[in-house]
């Protein structure tokens, strides 16, 4: 089990020994939340299209790439998303980044990891919602961060990673509550996390 995060909190992704991580996976999983009370079951939604994307910024925090449902790869190919899950079915990670930290080019500084309800339904319909990074060199949790409780937004940004002064990489829980549908709409959220 990885390191429990805190909003604003960060954790070196740096191995015991001291090692930096080489590939590491950001997991998105959440539920559709079963509301009490009958009428509420019956108008609630069945399902939920929440959609996690990658953003870099290189030292300027100018964008330079995005990964997400509609690009599945970087440019470089160092960030792969595995797949649009439209429902949140299933138990784990139902949408996952992964990313080859060896090969992010030298120019991007900060990924940035985000979360959006595409189908446009609130938090307050979503449950046991997380994001999670694993070292895919063992498949190993490296820290988990939960993602704030239910509520009337439709978009959180999740995570930072980011170089530090070292060359080594960082990541930031964020947590900060916004609305929109893609990630498009989240950079005014976005910007001001950037360089923190």
């Amino acid at each position: 089990m990885g390191v429990s995060l805190a909003k604003g909190q960060r954790v070196s992704l740096a191995k015991s020994g001291g090692q930096g991580l080489t590939r590491i996976s950001m997991g998105l999983g959440w539920d559709v939340a079963v509301p009490k009370g009958f009428l509420k079951k019956l108008s609630a939604p069945k399902e939920i299209d929440l959609d996690a994307s990658c953003l870099l910024f290189d030292t300027a925090h100018r964008l330079v790439d995005q990964v997400w449902f509609n690009q599945l790869d970087s440019q470089d190919r160092s960030v792969h998303h595995t797949g649009d899950n439209q429902t949140g079915a299933g138990d784990g990670d139902d949408e996952s980044i992964e990313v080859d930290l060896t090969r992010v080019p030298a120019h991007v500084q900060t990924l940035v990891f985000v979360v959006n309800s595409f189908t446009g339904q609130s938090f307050q319909h979503i449950a046991n919602a997380y994001c999670r990074v694993v070292d895919l060199t063992n498949n190993s949790e490296t820290a988990r961060y939960n993602l704030s409780g239910q509520g009337m937004h439709t978009a959180q940004v999740m995570a930072q990673v980011y170089r530090d002064q070292t060359g080594g990489w960082v990541m930031q829980a964020i947590g900060h509550n916004c609305s929109g549908k893609t990630f498009h709409e989240l950079m005014p959220a976005i910007t001001p996390y950037l360089g923190q």
